[in-house]
């Protein structure tokens, strides 16, 4: 249900060595939509608004407190991977996880790269990861580009097996 249990299982073992920041590439941009976001009734898509509004859905997104249907409606494709987002949620880990966004820059009104730390009991386990977030629906949404890159950290380091929706 969290996605960032996912990258928290291979945080765990990248804080024992001896780098805690590493950087995992940078995760290939969305595919972007031939419709324009929603520009009445939605979050804010340019300016401070934007950015507060992606850094604080980042937060909720990767909260262990976050009911798994409001994590499912902050992730690109949420749908699709929800039986993935319940089962991150049992990882031990999980629980005492949370994801920081440090930095958004705006790309466009529906994309946005943004830097975040993944903190495990409020301590630095994966520092300066870059993602992207995007607008879908009126809301910013975790980049399933995102998601899939802490899951493929994951399955580095674990028997997790890629969903569909991420490229191997």
């Amino acid at each position: 249900m969290l996605a960032a249990s996912a990258g928290l299982a291979v945080s765990a073992c990248s804080s024992n060595s001896s780098s805690s920041s590493t950087t995992a590439s940078s995760p290939p941009a969305p595919p972007t939509s031939s419709s324009a976001p929603a520009s009445t009734g939605g979050e804010p898509t340019t300016g401070a608004g934007a950015i507060a509004a992606i850094k604080a859905n980042w937060a909720k997104f990767f909260n262990i407190n976050t009911p798994t249907a409001q994590r499912v409606a902050l992730l690109q494709d949420g749908p699709a991977l929800a039986t993935v987002l319940a089962a991150q949620s049992k990882i031990t880990l999980a629980q005492g996880s949370s994801a920081k966004a440090t930095s958004v820059t705006l790309t466009g009104t529906s994309q946005a790269s943004v830097v975040y730390n993944i903190l495990i009991g409020g301590h630095l386990a994966l520092g300066h990861q870059v993602g992207v977030a995007v607008y879908e629906n009126g809301v910013w949404k975790v980049g399933l580009a995102s998601f899939c890159g802490l899951l493929k950290l994951e399955a580095t380091v674990s028997s997790l097996h890629l969903p569909a929706q991420c490229p191997k």
